[in-house]
């Protein structure tokens, strides 16, 4: 499958394999190859490939490489049998550049023309049977998103793979355009090629795939002949259009030239408007974040109380040894942590599918361009900072569709600063320990109204930095953006569910399965200390019991308290507190630092461990957040004060804690120069802001 973005061919490739990809609003959201396998009768069990979108085969885009280089496959090792690329029936014209390209290159085709119907709601007509005639293509009209033209369109792939003598008629604009005496040149050295595939691979033989001896006879044509790469582009594409705009006045109709305008077209007048289109795009964002806590109360409410019950339940039926106490504080606690931040992960991600579903996600990025180019960045630098919000290593890698080099350089620096969904279980439980649950004007929720301020400070932070890193990283290269807008449509909720339940699932799995095993190490580490000091403590702590039985409760938990402290995880806890102290940091949450290096949110995973671990569990006293909330320190102050709470928000704000974003980062780099940088700069920045935020506070 091959086409512009935004063309509808993402949405086949849904139609065609019945798996459900996610189809982005925006250029480029295809960066990597997808493969599926046709359920259709006709061509059930053929692979189909979608290849990532291009407007022409002249690539600028990391993306669009990705096609070229499989288009543009010397060996033939793709084996593919036939192309089908889908044409947007309201862009014909530039879908047409591409098309004629394609010919040019002697590729089997077949048109999925799409959109036609918002193409007669435009007033335009297109006669499909005079079009393929004048392009000797065959053109089949699909409507991916409804299912239409599908069977139709399975027919004609079948027959056409089949017809082992069907060919397409190369020499587009051949004859006017390529040096024919140039192009047997290279056709001797690689066989089978068109004349126009020759030219392409002259032109990006550096870019391709080939034997250094082929690349030397390239470049000694190059020379010989002083090929031109640009001239010769730009002449391919004038005539291109020049013969693309005569075909179109033969196959098209503009029935109605003084139309009404376009639903879409009349919400861009308010959603672009150069003030309005501000404040609405501040209060969907604000939107989004007071629902994250709204909707997402009562679930999680339900399941703490769930956990809750579960860990009484536990303890009144267990006999109290090493196993139970596993089970209770290792596994049970950990699970918990897991489960109860479903709610909002779930709410976060239908939200943003909603928003990119319906095209508002790509005008966004129009909005923002001008305020971006001031830091360094563009447009495009916003998609992968809004991704960011979800997960900061496929947001890092779809900078690559930003063609500055700088810009990209720029935008996967500064991404990390966007709060990512693992962030949300930290800033969730902090919130709720150190904010209280009010309301502004009777409906704003100040929690709420919290959580966007930390996600807003640190996208302004990733401003500030990236107008920094713009002064001092040194590459000159023009920057432009072009932004295709798709038409707004209304979100379709099967896929809102669908993503909302694999983004559950992706946590729960995935993240879930680093949180229980640092879960269930922690509990080892809390539970088992060096030498006989644990026997001491508890021969300690007999004696004051049988003592003083009616204390036994108290003597209880200060056992639980100590036997924590001088555990494995205690000292380990201890050894790093002087360097966490002026942050407001005791040692249990040093530990909750170091561990959630593997994954932020394990900072919630291991809370409750220690918690679990440290303290004696009452019919009271049974959620995390009651746990936290009644912790103390040695001198009897409250640990999770409005100051600690801030400052150990503000630190997982800006804290480079995550192992495979930096991973990332060194693959689409190329280098752990960036990494390193990007590491040193995100602790330091965390460190320092939290230090000054807890001195304010204090």
């Amino acid at each position: 499958l091959l086409g512009n973005p935004n063309s509808g061919k993402t949405s086949l490739f849904n139609a065609l394999t019945g798996l459900n990809q996610k189809v982005g609003n925006f250029p480029g959201v295809t960066v990597e190859l997808k493969k599926g396998f046709s359920i259709h009768r006709e061509t059930k069990g053929c692979e189909i490939i979608d290849l990532p979108g291009s407007y022409s085969l002249y690539p600028r885009r990391g993306d669009e490489w990705v096609s070229y280089k499989s288009l543009m496959d010397t060996e033939r090792s793709s084996a593919t049998d036939l192309y089908v690329v889908v044409v947007d029936a309201t862009n014909l014209p530039r879908n047409l550049l591409y098309v004629t390209q394609l010919i040019e290159l002697g590729k089997p085709l077949i048109i999925g023309l799409t959109m036609m119907d918002i193409a007669e709601k435009k007033g335009v007509s297109i006669d499909i049977e005079k079009l393929s005639l004048f392009l000797n293509v065959p053109i089949v009209s699909i409507n991916p998103r409804e299912n239409k033209g599908i069977e139709t369109l399975d027919s004609e792939i079948s027959k056409k793979i089949k017809d082992a003598e069907w060919k397409i008629k190369n020499g587009f604009i051949a004859d006017d355009l390529i040096d024919h005496g140039l192009a047997s040149e290279i056709i001797e050295i690689i066989p089978g090629i068109s004349s126009y595939s020759a030219m392409h691979i002259l032109i990006n033989h550096e870019s391709l795939e080939l034997d250094k001896e082929v690349h030397e006879k390239l470049a000694y044509i190059e020379k010989k002949y002083t090929f031109n790469h640009t001239l010769f582009q730009a002449e391919d594409i004038k005539l291109r259009y020049r013969k693309i705009k005569d075909i179109v006045s033969k196959t098209v109709v503009n029935i109605d030239p003084n139309r009404n305008k376009l639903i879409s077209e009349k919400l861009d007048d308010l959603f672009l408007h150069q003030q309005w289109g501000y404040v609405l795009m501040l209060v969907i964002l604000f939107i989004l974040f007071q629902a994250v806590f709204w909707l997402a109360e009562y679930p999680m409410n339900a399941i703490e109380w769930a956990f809750g019950e579960i860990t009484q339940l536990a303890s009144r039926n267990f006999p109290d040894n090493w196993f139970s106490n596993l089970l209770i504080n290792g596994v049970i606690a950990g699970l918990g942590g897991i489960l109860v931040f479903v709610p909002q992960i779930m709410i976060l991600f239908a939200m943003i599918t909603v928003l990119e579903d319906t095209g508002y996600m790509a005008r966004i990025s129009l909005l923002t361009d001008r305020m971006m180019r001031k830091f360094g960045l563009n447009g495009k630098s916003v998609m992968p900072m809004i991704s960011g919000f979800a997960c900061a290593v496929p947001a890092i890698m779809s900078a690559r569709n930003i063609e500055n080099r700088k810009e990209r350089l720029l935008t996967i620096l500064t991404t990390p600063l966007m709060s990512c969904s693992a962030r949300i279980p930290v800033y969730t439980i902090l919130i709720s320990l150190v904010i209280p649950k009010t309301k502004i004007f009777g409906i704003l929720s100040l929690q709420g109204m919290v959580m966007l301020g930390l996600y807003m400070l640190g996208f302004t932070f990733a401003m500030l930095l990236s107008a920094v890193f713009n002064y001092f990283i040194k590459i000159s290269e023009r920057s432009f953006f072009i932004l295709e807008l798709p038409l707004y449509r209304p979100p379709r909720w099967g896929n809102v569910v669908l993503t909302m339940i694999q983004k559950a699932k992706i946590f729960v799995l995935d993240a879930g399965k680093v949180i229980m095993v640092i879960s269930l190490v922690l509990w080892a580490l809390s539970s088992f200390g060096p030498g006989d000091m644990r026997t001491v403590i508890e021969d300690k702590y007999d004696k004051k019991i049988i003592q003083r039985p009616e204390l036994s409760k108290s003597y209880a938990t200060e056992k639980k308290a100590e036997l924590l402290e001088y555990s494995y995880a205690g000292i380990m806890g201890r050894a790093i507190e002087p360097v966490i102290r002026p942050l407001g940091f005791d040692w249990k949450i040093g530990i909750a630092l170091i561990t959630s290096f593997a994954a932020r949110e394990v900072f919630v995973g291991t809370m409750a461990t220690l918690y679990s671990v440290g303290e004696e569990t009452d019919e009271n006293n049974t959620t995390l957040r009651d746990k936290m909330n009644s912790a103390i320190r040695s001198d009897g102050k409250k640990v999770y004060t409005l100051a600690t709470g801030v400052s150990l928000m503000i630190f997982y704000v800006f804290a480079m804690q995550c192992m495979s974003t930096l991973a990332v980062v060194k693959r689409e780099t190329g280098s752990w120069k960036w990494p390193t940088l990007q590491f040193i700069y995100m602790t330091g920045l965390a460190y320092l802001l939290s230090m000054f935020a807890y001195w304010i506070l204090s």
